[in-house]
């Protein structure tokens, strides 16, 4: 049954996911250096960093990214990030909804993110191929703040029964005018360059996932799934995270929310600093629910929260606004990046 495929598909990537998780991140954030004030002339408890996104006014520049659904156990781990973000405060996105367009059975995987987070903001997630009214149920689905809209060529391509055209840009202005939340696009861990953020913003998208090189590989996931495992050469693809920051400063009329490998505060705060409006984290999360529970991982993402607000103690900045008033160091590696894409740091 195709269903099945599917449900089955979906359990693969949850597990895979983890097989390939590592502590350590491609995404270039050690590669970036904030400069210490000594003397900061505040308290922590100074510090405001709630966030607007669009018409959304959320208490933490953090998120849950998106993750999994469509099978049993999935929509277990779904219950559980939906508690896990009622308790923090954060925002949560559903991993992609498309199997629950093609079995009325699995919307019973993803509706637990709203159920066990009632109050709380959801994302929905779909497929940039997909109709303004698939979009629409999806949205309806979760009854979800807003839709990530997510586009993952590179994925697909690697995919053993992935897509093998891509017309997705008319789709996407449409279901951007059609829909009455804010429609994020969304990368899947291979980044975004400017010219890709310029030809969204040119038929309406306002919001941004960059979703860079650096966290969950999915070229690594489905080249494993993969009978010869031959596309090894594409683990390696696309724009690390830090560098598709630096590349939506070019484009400042969008907000961004930053993804791929954000292991720590310190990274989230590095990201904030760089322009982002949220920045999310989905395999750390999902490593610490399955390695330790729910308890462990609401402890550690209050932890985050806390450990941003000492960061930007230490840099003597009260709001979001400061903090991206501070200019970080960058290494030879990526002031070699911004010249040769002519990018203005």
């Amino acid at each position: 049954m195709e269903i099945s495929r599917h449900a089955h598909r979906k359990d693969e990537h949850l597990s895979l996911a983890e097989k390939f998780y590592t502590p350590t991140a491609d995404s270039q954030f050690d590669q970036l250096r904030f400069v210490h004030q000594g003397l900061p002339e505040m308290a922590v408890s100074d510090v405001d960093f709630t966030t607007q996104l669009g018409p959304l006014t959320l208490p933490v520049p953090l998120m849950i990214e998106a993750m999994t659904g469509g099978s049993p156990r999935t929509g277990k781990v779904n219950a559980a990030l939906g508690r896990i973000a009622a308790a923090t405060g954060m925002p949560v996105a559903s991993g992609s909804q498309s199997i629950a367009l093609k079995d009325d059975a699995a919307i019973a995987t993803f509706t637990p993110l709203r159920e066990n987070n009632p109050d709380g903001v959801v994302f929905a997630n779909i497929g940039a191929g997909h109709t303004t009214a698939q979009a629409q149920a999806v949205v309806d689905m979760l009854a979800a703040n807003a839709l990530e809209l997510h586009i993952n060529t590179a994925q697909e391509l690697v995919m053993p029964e992935g897509d093998r055209s891509f017309h997705w840009l008319d789709g996407i202005g449409e279901t951007v005018a059609a829909l009455n939340v804010p429609v994020i696009v969304k990368e899947v861990g291979f980044g975004m360059a400017s010219e890709t953020l310029e030809r969204l913003a040119d038929v309406g998208v306002a919001y941004v996932d960059l979703g860079g090189r650096g966290g969950t590989n999915f070229a690594q996931i489905e080249n494993f799934r993969r009978p010869d495992k031959e596309l090894t050469y594409l683990a390696g693809w696309g724009q690390s995270t830090v560098e598709s920051l630096l590349e939506a400063r070019s484009v400042p009329q969008q907000q961004v929310i930053a993804t791929g490998g954000v292991r720590h505060p310190l990274d989230a705060a590095k990201a904030l600093a760089l322009g982002a409006s949220v920045v999310g984290s989905a395999g750390q999360v999902l490593h610490s629910l399955l390695r330790t529970d729910e308890d462990a991982t609401i402890t550690m993402l209050q932890n985050w929260q806390t450990g941003l607000k000492r960061i930007m103690t230490l840099l003597g900045t009260r709001n979001l606004a400061e903090l991206r008033q501070q200019r970080l160091l960058l290494s030879p590696e990526l002031l070699s990046y911004c010249a040769q894409r002519h990018l203005d740091y």
